[in-house]
């Protein structure tokens, strides 16, 4: 059974959009010390590019599946959905590294780091969670976005293509620490903030039907 975070949930708020409907997406959230790891390498570089928009470090995640929009009575379906696919999965041993752009380098307008791992089979795993997860909240009424699937961690967005040339350079040799990521989290937005969406983790999916708290 999914794990509900009521205090995550309180601090959403009550405004709801009109027509009942949220947005939803199921992510990999990194450890805390992979988290500050990478904060201590962007602190010192990231001030130096003000035209990037930078993710805050507790908005942080690898999107499994993005659902656009579900409707309010269909919200229990899919976080099911999604932990169906989550206990059929193994923890998995990741690690942030390298980094990329869309849509390409020289007008990107998205800055994320890719996913390395040190166990054999364990990006193979992170990918096939993915598109089972995606399939299963399809098949529970609810169409995800599609494409190919990059399991990436966005870093920092633009309004207008920039060319991201030296951030390459910058970005590029990152290796974070190794994590194991014990759960599935899922984020709900429920209200708009500043004209976009305001996302607020509601429910944890433990990985192999574990306890997601393990160490």
């Amino acid at each position: 059974m999914p794990r509900t975070l009521p205090a995550l949930v309180t601090a959403c708020g009550p405004t709801v959009r009109d027509d009942g409907g949220v947005r939803v997406f199921a992510a990999i959230v990194p450890s805390e010390p992979a988290r500050a790891h990478l904060e201590a390498f962007l602190v010192p570089r990231r001030d130096g590019e003000p035209v990037l928009r930078w993710t805050p470090p507790h908005l942080w995640h690898v999107t499994l599946a993005f659902m656009a929009e579900v409707p309010g009575d269909g919200l229990d379906d899919v976080v099911h959905a999604i932990t169906r696919e989550a206990t059929a999965s193994p923890p998995l041993h990741l690690r942030l590294v390298g980094a990329g752009f869309f849509p390409d380098t020289h007008e990107a307008r998205v800055a994320w780091l890719g996913l390395g791992a040190d166990a054999p089979g364990a990006l193979d795993d992170l990918t096939d969670l993915a598109l089972r997860t995606r399939r299963a909240c399809s098949a529970a009424g609810v169409p995800t976005a599609g494409g190919p699937y990059t399991p990436h961690l966005t870093l920092a967005r633009s309004r207008h293509p920039v060319d991201a040339t030296p951030w390459l350079a910058t970005l590029g040799d990152y290796v974070g620490p190794s994590w194991c990521a014990h759960e599935v989290t899922v984020f709900v937005s429920r209200e708009q903030r500043g004209g976009r969406p305001h996302y607020v983790a509601e429910h944890s999916c433990p990985l192999g039907g574990g306890n997601s708290m393990a160490p």
